[in-house]
């Protein structure tokens, strides 16, 4: 079986279901699992708070895989922010990261912004953005509409 057709029947096909996916994938420390979220494309783009950008799928998951080699991401999405289209979809959030330390469990904020388009394959994600946030920087979103567009 070709791998595009593989992958398609991997994950879901909205993109809302990708994201789900991705983020079951980075608490279970299942790289492939992950990996099937992105696109097939060679300009896919990662950036990690702090980190450099990453082109490409070998590059996306050499990080995925050395980030997983010292155990999983506890992140859960939240405050979801969207601008659809029929084409593509943009998902801008915060993601709350749960980590574990010698002074016990702590709680760290990132903004980042989910990019995904519709492929031959069903939806794919694109472009993955995280930036460092702070808890004043992250604004209450209660009555604030999701869907933007």
């Amino acid at each position: 079986m070709p791998k595009a057709k593989l992958r398609a029947a991997t994950v879901g096909g909205s993109a809302d279901e990708i994201e789900s996916s991705f983020y079951e994938a980075l608490q279970t420390g299942d790289l492939d699992k992950l990996m099937a979220c992105w696109s097939d494309d060679d300009d896919i783009v990662c950036v990690h708070p702090g980190g450099p950008r990453l082109i490409g799928s070998t590059a996306i998951r050499t990080a995925f895989e050395a980030m997983f080699a010292n155990g999983t991401i506890n992140a859960k999405p939240q405050q979801v922010c969207k601008v659809e289209s029929l084409t593509s979809a943009m998902h801008n959030v915060v993601e709350r990261i749960a980590i574990l330390t010698n002074e016990g469990a702590q709680e760290a904020l990132v903004v980042a912004t989910n990019v995904y388009q519709r492929t031959p394959q069903g939806w794919r994600m694109v472009a993955h953005h995280a930036s460092p946030g702070t808890a004043a920087g992250v604004a209450d979103t209660q009555g604030v509409p999701q869907v933007l567009h």
